[in-house]
């Protein structure tokens, strides 16, 4: 059973490093200037017959914002899903570039609009297209499967596009089927899918910089703080730490185990943007924020995408009233990638793990 792993180059993880430090921070707004903003941006959704896509991992007040409009806050699946079948004329994507680009490829009839093209995920830019196109080559034989934080051009490359979500499922199909796979780009993510599965697995070596820094030894010392605890991980995770947790999933999947289980206090160790809609969903629980970093306190993430945090009211009400940063995807490498992603989406909804419009 392969487990080979493909180094990413260095030049590589120098650059996720200069872009993680440098994106931008959004101003800080007190409560009148953020409704005004918000009177602004419903005012402007009706306008363009325009409806909010945004992720977990943004900013509350969009979130908050999405649901009072008739927009979704949801994960990349959900999402994916939310923009093929919605009726606007406009989806604006509050997230990170490949969830635009995907409601780009599923919509192509639809103007999509992102607060700012420039938030990134550190998986995306940690798998080229052309070099990983060449190692494809290189084994003819396997199943390509691609995690959704990966660019167009990736996703044009593959077989399959899965997400934290459907990615188990998925994979014990293709096992049935005896099929081997070449796993792109979240290292940790296919650790625990080919230990879960025993699927034969080549993984490229990409990883998450939020999940990436969450460590045992903090997860350790906060379970010591609050032993009636459970610990939620999120499989972006490193080893070790999935190995300590009590749930493992996505972050459907960690909402889940928040409002279902009885217990009254979670550690949560994936992006703490979540904390909204898990307040929200469970308002009698108590939650703490698993700790990032190491020994000497570095932290690359703090337990937040930089990325993610681009994404603001300013910003936002910028791209509906000027119509800027709009996204386009080359209509032949759309048409490539559509047929990964329509084979997710089939399966997903065949399975129940996405609703389909009545």
């Amino acid at each position: 059973m392969a487990q080979q792993a493909i180094e990413i180059p260095g030049q590589l993880e120098s650059r996720i490093q200069s872009l993680a430090a440098s994106a931008p921070t959004q101003p800080w707004l007190n409560n009148t200037e953020k409704e005004l903003l918000k009177t602004e941006i419903k005012q402007l959704l009706k306008e363009n017959n325009a409806q909010l896509v945004a992720h977990y991992y943004v900013d509350d007040d969009l979130q908050a914002l999405a649901e009072e409009t008739g927009g979704t806050v949801a994960d990349s699946l959900e999402m994916a899903n939310f923009g093929a079948q919605s009726d606007a004329d406009m989806l604006v994507v509050c997230g990170v570039r490949f969830m635009g680009e995907t409601s780009k490829m599923l919509s192509p009839e639809k103007t999509v609009l992102m607060p700012d093209l420039d938030a990134t995920c550190s998986l995306d830019v940690g798998c080229p297209a052309d070099e990983f196109a060449k190692f494809c080559a290189q084994h003819p034989d396997r199943t390509v499967l691609v995690y959704a934080n990966t660019s167009a051009e990736v996703k044009a490359i593959a077989d399959w596009v899965v997400t934290s979500g459907n990615a188990l499922q998925i994979v014990r199909h293709l096992k049935e089927k005896g099929e081997k796979l070449i796993w792109a780009p979240d290292r940790h993510l296919g650790h625990w899918i080919q230990k879960e599965t025993g699927i034969d697995m080549i993984r490229w070596q990409g990883h998450c910089i939020v999940h990436d820094e969450f460590k045992t030894f903090e997860l350790q010392r906060l379970k010591k703080q609050h032993p009636k605890a459970k610990i939620l991980v999120h499989p972006e995770s490193p080893a070790d730490v999935v190995d300590v947790a009590d749930v493992v999933g996505s972050t459907k999947v960690l909402l889940g185990a928040v409002t279902s289980m009885p217990d009254k206090e979670f550690i949560v160790a994936t992006d703490y943007g979540i904390f909204y809609k898990m307040q929200q969903m469970a308002p009698g629980k108590k939650l703490y924020i698993a700790p990032t970093g190491s020994k000497t306190q570095s932290c690359n993430s703090c337990a937040h995408c930089p990325w993610m945090a681009m994404n603001g009211l300013q910003n936002l009400r910028d791209c509906l009233k000027n119509r800027s940063g709009e996204v386009f995807v080359e209509e032949q490498v759309r048409i490539k990638a559509l047929r990964s992603l329509e084979r997710m989406l089939d399966f997903s909804r065949q399975a129940g793990l996405v609703k389909v419009a009545s």
